[in-house]
């Protein structure tokens, strides 16, 4: 490798001079490693054992059944099939199992490993990969998709190197920070960086928070854990933001914090005990602070109290909730997380302030129940010789914070849909509102079932909003 010589400005002097005037002392001196990298590297050989791959398999694909369309991806004349049709008689191969690789951590010496939940999601098989490359089935302990983490165990047949989980509440943006993880498949790679900012919200819903991190990570580094200085983990490396789809310095890694209180609800009976509230919140704005004439623009506003929920008969609309069991609620989206971690039952303590004054209020949190969990009502697969191929649920204001679908839409929610379906063809997924379909109001799972019964064009256009963006989707329903 050749080295381009270039040139250095001393200090203190106006003169350049090459590098080839650097005595062999100087370079030499240079060389030497720092006792910064001696502790960074004592730190990965301390810790690596620990690390480990996550392999996820889903079973082949089903052979389409006769009349349905064949998936090309893959197939070398895939795009001239897409566009002008198979030729008569022509049979797609069979897509083989896809395999995912993530990355995870020993969290515990008798076999539990977090990762994320995105890693495992829908997986038929999932393996671990030790450092060591000795491999072991794993079991799905449980996943929360709220958060993006899973807990799995594995059966290693000894006792395992574990890490342990630190205090993300008390790290400070500029500290150094070590991700090791598979990015692309290659084991036990090791970046460093900082913590860029504490405290971040992506879109991933209310009760996940993130540290974000300009350590590299890219595809396969999920799951892996995010180190500070003293070997403990901080966070569980999630998502990046990235216009090429590799990392450029923006990473984001889920709380160490709100990853023990998962992972100990998951170990517990494989599901997430999370509180609730029942309230609709939003934050106080300046101008919203002006009109109600209070002189702080903190806390989280009441904009509605759900019905029959824990809050109703103790907080009202307008309320201010400053402070939960004593912990600040400096805007909206801390409080879920507050509230989230409380354990179900439990006696809580609320500062909220009400026509100018502070009070204190006293309520026992409620069960949180998810959109899925909360649905009474369904769409029928068939409807008068059409189908949609979903299942629908009414949208609550409990599922709006959820999925962060605003006030002022209405339309039935997609808990279920079929692979196969017309709907998943046309790429719907759940989470989305359905809004309206073939130019009617869909707001109820009855009018859906009517505007099904009467839509004379196939496809048929319909509205859906995703994350509180509204776009349109064409739907083939005979």
């Amino acid at each position: 490798m050749s080295i381009r010589k270039s040139s250095l400005l001393f200090p203190g002097t106006s003169s350049w001079v090459g590098v080839g005037a650097l005595s062999a002392a100087m370079l030499a001196t240079t060389a030497l490693p720092s006792m910064a990298d001696e502790a960074l590297a004592d730190l990965v050989e301390s810790v690596s054992p620990s690390v480990v791959t996550i392999i996820a398999e889903q079973n082949a694909a089903p052979m389409p059944a006769q009349g349905q369309e064949f998936d090309f991806e893959g197939h070398p004349f895939g795009e001239f099939f897409k566009r002008f049709g198979a030729p008569e008689g022509f049979n797609a191969p069979q897509r083989g199992p896809a395999q995912g690789l993530g990355s995870g951590f020993v969290l515990d010496e008798t076999g539990y490993i977090v990762t994320n939940h995105h890693v495992v999601d829908n997986a038929s098989t999932v393996t671990v990969r030790m450092s060591d490359d000795r491999t072991f089935d794993a079991e799905v302990v449980g996943t929360d998709p709220l958060t993006d983490i899973a807990v799995l165990k594995i059966d290693a047949g000894e006792t395992l190197q574990a890490v342990n989980l630190g205090d993300s509440d008390v790290i400070r943006v500029g500290e150094d920070v070590v991700a090791i993880g598979n990015p692309f498949g290659l084991h036990s790679t090791v970046t460093t960086g900082i913590v860029s900012a504490k405290g971040r919200n992506i879109s991933q819903g209310p009760y996940a928070e993130f540290i974000q991190t300009d350590a590299a990570i890219n595809k396969g580094n999920s799951g892996g854990p995010l180190f500070n200085m003293e070997g403990e983990v901080i966070g569980v490396n999630s998502a990046i933001y990235s216009p090429t789809g590799g990392s450029v310095g923006l990473g984001f890694a889920v709380t160490s914090n709100i990853v023990e209180h998962i992972a100990d609800d998951l170990r517990d009976d494989g599901q997430v005990s999370r509180g609730w509230l029942g309230v609709s919140i939003q934050n106080v704005s300046p101008e919203i602070a002006a009109a109600m004439g209070i002189d702080t623009s903190t806390g989280a506003l009441v904009s509605d109290v759900v019905e029959g929920s824990p809050a109703e008969g103790v907080l009202k609309q307008g309320d201010v909730i400053l402070s939960f069991n004593n912990e600040a609620v400096d805007s909206s989206s801390d409080l879920p997380i507050l509230v989230g971690t409380t354990k179900v039952g439990s006696d809580s303590v609320l500062t909220v302030l009400r026509d100018g004054a502070e009070q204190q209020l006293e309520l026992t949190i409620g069960q949180y129940q998810s959109a899925s969990a909360e649905m009474d009502r369904s769409v029928d697969e068939t409807v008068s010789g059409t189908a949609l191929g979903v299942t629908v649920a009414p949208l609550t204001d409990m599922n709006r914070a959820e999925m962060g679908v605003g006030e002022n839409v209405d339309g039935v929610v997609v808990t279920d849909l079929k692979p196969d379906s017309p709907a998943a063809k046309a790429g719907l997924q759940r989470g989305d509102v359905i809004v309206k379909l073939g130019g009617q109001e869909t707001a109820t799972p009855d009018a859906l079932k009517a505007a099904l019964d009467s839509e004379k064009t196939d496809p048929a256009l319909v509205l859906i909003n995703r994350g509180g963006n509204q776009i349109f989707v064409a739907v083939e329903i005979a």
